[in-house]
């Protein structure tokens, strides 16, 4: 088959483990002819995003990506929003998909590919959405002119054609059907997903970052990743983890440090051997980390990193949001005023062998329900 994957209401950053990295990855492995036609929007080399320039290329997959400008002339800040961008019903056209996936929901061009099923019969036409109320509508112009008015018109027209919206979390579900209106009968839970390796990959992996480390097979690796600010409470797991005096626990943190908690950051940081900060490491890098981990640790904002912690087996300590609750069945804590992460600590120190089928039982979700190949092949088959 031929996939079009178009990243023209989001951003698209080349060589990360998002999932419109990872989702056409296993189409091309798969077999299938696939094109990434994305936005300029990305990662620039200092770690934030910003934009590059409009061309084209073959990415780490071998992959044809085309990024597009936007359109208008209008001041850049508003154009952003907007998403229009030219020329592309040409490109499909000089493509010819069988199936398209529109990654986001916010943005002129999802009419394009509306279009352009609409004419090319038997076309099949996905869009997913990652939208809710964390990430969107967050101010009054926002939420009731941006997404109230002009995404949800477009949809609107958009939707007739739209075989299905796939959902990324419950949060998304809420708001998508309370912001654009769309009805349950048009959606479809489609989570983020992760890398399911076999146990020889994942055995190897543990071992050689366990062995790097100096971490002993008595030793209960907790790791925490990500962008660390107040909103992912880096700073209440350094002070959780250092109220527990367990020799067996390390508390190994990876990432970047924002500035307004780095002085308390590296206070807690020297004042207990156990925790380790390793800095940023590279996507890859980091699911190897997270083979060596007895314990993934969010308290705070959410995050793909959790998705691709359940797929390797990690049990999971994490904050009770809606969108957690399908991650935790037997596999880890949900963090409340109750369960706290002292209490929770406390209990892994006096019972560490929970941990043991915790991980069982983490496998068995990602095979059940996260593993980016089963979902990759689901688009393929249009099975939701």
């Amino acid at each position: 088959m031929r996939i079009a994957h178009l990243c023209l209401s989001c951003f698209y950053i080349d060589s990360f483990s998002y999932q419109e990295n990872i989702l056409p990855r296993y189409h091309k492995n798969a077999g299938h002819e696939v094109i990434i036609i994305a936005s300029t929007e990305t990662y620039l080399p200092n770690g934030k995003l910003g934009y590059t320039a409009p061309g084209e290329y073959i990415n780490e997959d071998g992959i044809r990506v085309v990024r597009v400008k936007y359109r208008g002339i209008l001041p850049f800040s508003i154009i952003k929003k907007l998403r229009i961008h030219p020329g592309i019903y040409r490109l499909l056209q000089s493509f010819s998909p069988d199936i398209i996936l529109f990654h986001g929901l916010c943005g002129w061009e999802i009419l394009t590919a509306a279009r352009y099923k609409k004419n090319h019969q038997p076309v099949r036409l996905y869009a997913d959405s990652h939208e809710d109320v964390n990430n969107s509508a967050k101010t009054p112009v926002s939420r009731y002119i941006l997404h109230g008015i002009y995404y949800k018109q477009i949809l609107k027209h958009a939707l007739t054609q739209i075989d299905k919206v796939l959902y990324v979390s419950l949060e998304t579900r809420g708001f998508i059907s309370d912001v654009y209106g769309i009805s349950e009968s048009k959606m479809a839970f489609f989570p983020l997903g992760g890398v399911v390796y076999s146990d020889e990959q994942y055995y190897q992996k543990r071992d050689a970052v366990r062995s790097h480390l100096k971490i002993t097979d008595n030793e209960l690796l907790i790791l925490q990743a990500g962008k660390f600010n107040k909103r992912k409470k880096v700073l209440e797991s350094m002070a959780s983890f250092s109220s527990v005096k367990d020799e067996k626990l390390r508390l190994v943190l990876i990432g970047s440090v924002s500035e307004e908690i780095e002085n308390t950051f590296f206070q807690f940081l020297n004042r207990d051997k156990r925790i380790m900060y390793l800095g940023w490491k590279e996507s890859s890098e980091l699911l190897d980390y997270l083979c060596a981990a007895d314990v993934y640790l969010q308290p705070g904002s959410q995050s793909a990193l959790l998705q691709n912690a359940i797929c390797l087996r990690c049990p999971v300590i994490i904050d009770n949001v809606l969108s957690h609750q399908p991650y935790v069945k037997g596999n880890g804590w949900l963090l409340n005023d109750a369960n706290t992460l002292s209490h929770v600590l406390s209990e892994i120190s006096r019972h560490p062998r929970c941990l043991i089928d915790m991980s069982k039982n983490s496998l068995k979700i990602a095979n059940s329900l996260l593993d980016y190949k089963i979902l990759a092949q689901k688009i393929i088959d249009g099975h939701f």
